[in-house]
């Protein structure tokens, strides 16, 4: 409990038994009679428990924003005086109180919780300095510069471990409980924990660019994004306000002088009506179940950017997947040489490796990681020229003064290569049908999973390399789980060949293929099944690397590889997968539809316990205790309602 609310309880104490003692005088007949000492007794825990509602309503009314719940308590109130209903209007301002000190505490305990769950931002940062560690701010640390990292402590910055080896704990960023082995040459983020050894990192990026920092920012900005119904019940309040204030007014004054007369009961009657409708159960609660949904994803080590996106997943039907780092791990490797018109699988692979000597693409990596592994030589860029890349199709490559061609089919026929032997290539099986009868089904397995380098020398066509990706553990569990939930039509978007894309898509259960795409078809596909979908139906886009960026930002919902997916394309998503796990995709719609369930709930129990006691109210039926219930105790059963999503893992 904070300082504030303990004052605040006290307060509540204090009221209650003052209240209460002259309950009692009262029902004993001891109390005055006398009107002026009975509305002064009164007064006293009246004040005590309501002076600051009265200044917030004071100070909005002079700022022009008269009609708030704080409004609509003081008039209630004062109205209570007026009708010589003192013991009532004291006992109403008592409830609310204990009503916005059981919400305020309801709301930091979810909070709380979150930011407990959330607390990986890291205090300082070990700086070795003449062989002393000197603890340094994390804002100051230089990239490039080596931190040790103790056993216990939080990783304070992104980086490459340099020395030592250990397991650590990313639990607060994965919801992942089972601690990760890492040594040296592997990357490390900032906010988990690091284990029983101790470890030495060179920093890779600043504090402010660090992972530990972009999940800060992004639960941070999560509440400022409203869903739908956040924003109906922000100008719902704005409008019911001033409404039921005027309808008071006209209750408590168009019968009088209709009848001529009664003025004290109707003026009661116009109390209690205003009590009943103040707003906070629907103001409170609805917020406070998207906040929970957004932390109950959070927990699972999914981060949702805001109460919008949670409502747009709850609403999705369609899921598009990027394939390579989505569905695949993205981890390249070749899997098969087939050299032609009289080179031989050595040099086809020399050739390859060369001409691939100068990119970081994965697919390069793993050419040059085989004739590595095949030669125990690096590759010689001495022998390597000038290089002319074509977006989309492959590179033009100078090796040892010869030209050579590596890419896809289509970089083969834009310089007239004969591409016979590519398409024998692509319908292997058909051409070798006893392959699959006597179960030597490799060389199948290689052409149909693996992307096809064709690579060719001085127009000479001289083979292709097979470069295979293996498929995510869950993928397929991911994809049915989809089909679970209610996805109706989960697609595979892919630029690899359509034989290579359509055995990962038959394994996985994709039901929509399109292979052989460039990074701007992709954006054209989704822009297509965006136009086709139905009004109230969303898409999903699913991506890790920066070319997915722009189609991650069109989508409904973009979903981005928050372990190994690229910044731009985490900046551009609107959920980020903290772990990679896509079956934590299925997971966070059964969160978001729980908490358009509750939410929905909460509305609905309010307006229509607040509508009946309004009518009994309004009737002369019910008392200034009803009228408590309908407002206290209905907000403080939505409050409980909406926690209820904060504990929800999705299962």
């Amino acid at each position: 409990m904070t300082k504030k609310q303990k004052k605040m309880l006290i307060r509540i104490i204090i009221s209650f038994l003052l209240l209460a003692a002259l309950m009692v005088l009262g029902h004993m007949g001891i109390l005055p009679e006398r009107i002026g000492i009975q509305f002064v007794l009164f007064a006293v825990p009246y004040l005590i428990i309501g002076y600051d509602i009265i200044l917030k309503a004071a100070k909005n009314i002079r700022r022009g924003q008269v009609f708030d719940e704080n409004f609509l308590m003081m008039i209630a109130t004062f109205g209570a005086f007026g009708a010589k209903d003192f013991s009532e209007a004291a006992a109403v301002m008592l409830f609310y109180q204990v009503g916005e000190l059981f919400q305020s505490y309801a709301v930091g305990k979810s909070r709380q919780s979150i930011s407990d769950m959330m607390d990986i931002c890291p205090e300082y940062a070990n700086i070795e300095e003449d062989g002393v560690l000197v603890r340094a701010d994390p804002d100051d640390v230089e990239v490039g510069s080596i931190i040790v990292i103790k056993p216990g402590e939080r990783v304070p910055l992104d980086g490459v471990v340099v020395e030592g080896e250990s397991l650590i704990d990313t639990a607060a960023l994965t919801g992942e409980s089972v601690p990760r082995r890492i040594a040296v040459g592997d990357e490390i983020i900032s906010g988990c924990v690091n284990g029983s050894g101790t470890l030495k990192v060179r920093t890779t990026k600043e504090f402010d660019d660090s992972t530990v920092s972009k999940i800060l920012e992004l639960v941070e900005n999560a509440g400022s994004k409203k869903a739908k119904v956040e924003n109906f019940i922000t100008r719902f309040a704005r409008y019911y306000t001033p409404v039921v204030t005027i309808a008071a007014i006209i209750l408590a004054v168009l019968p009088p002088l209709v009848s001529g007369g009664g003025w004290s009961e109707w003026i009661h009657r116009a109390c209690i009506f205003l009590v009943i409708s103040c707003p906070c159960a629907l103001v409170i609660s609805v917020p406070l179940g998207f906040f929970g949904g957004i932390g109950a994803a959070s927990r699972i080590g999914v981060l949702v950017k805001g109460g919008n996106y949670l409502e747009a997943v709850a609403e999705m039907t369609t899921i598009v997947f990027d394939k390579t780092g989505t569905l695949t791990k993205g981890e390249f490797k070749v899997s098969g040489l087939y050299a032609d018109n009289g080179f031989t699988q050595e040099e086809l692979l020399e050739l390859a490796a060369h001409a691939e000597g100068y990119s970081n693409h994965p697919i390069a990596e793993s050419v040059r990681a085989a004739y590595l592994e095949q030669t125990g030589k690096e590759v010689d860029l001495g022998r390597v020229g000038e290089a002319n890349e074509q977006a989309g199709h492959g590179i033009c490559v100078m090796v040892d003064q010869k030209t050579v061609l590596v890419g896809n089919e289509k970089l083969m026929r834009a310089n007239g290569i004969d591409c016979a032997v590519c398409r024998e290539l692509e319908s292997l099986e058909q051409q070798h049908p006893n392959l699959m009868k006597s179960g030597n089904t490799d060389e199948i397995s290689a052409a149909e999973r693996g992307t096809v380098c064709y690579v060719a020398c001085d127009n000479v066509y001289a083979g292709a390399v097979i470069i295979s990706d293996t498929i995510k553990e869950g993928a397929r569990e991911a994809i049915a789980d989809m089909k679970k939930v209610g996805v109706r039509k989960c697609i595979m978007l892919t630029g690899d060949r359509h034989a290579a894309a359509e055995a990962v898509a038959k394994e996985l259960g994709i039901d929509e293929l399109h292979a052989e795409l460039l990074p701007a078809d992709k954006v054209a596909r989704v822009e297509a099944l965006l136009e086709n979908r139905a009004p109230k139906e969303r898409l999903a886009f699913v991506g890790d690397g920066i070319n997915d960026a722009p189609v991650l930002a069109r989508a409904d919902i973009g979903f981005a590889m928050g372990s190994m997916g690229s910044d731009a394309a985490i900046e551009a998503a609107d959920v980020v997968l903290m772990d990679d796990d896509v079956r934590k995709i299925a997971a966070v719609v059964r969160i978001a539809r729980k908490t358009l369930r509750i939410v929905k709930q909460n509305i609905v129990f309010a307006l229509a316990v607040k509508a009946l006691v309004l009518i009994l109210g309004a009737l002369g039926m019910a008392s200034m205790w009803e009228a408590v219930f309908a407002d206290v105790g209905v907000a403080v059963i939505a409050i409980l309602n909406s926690m209820r999503t904060l504990q929800y893992r999705g299962r």
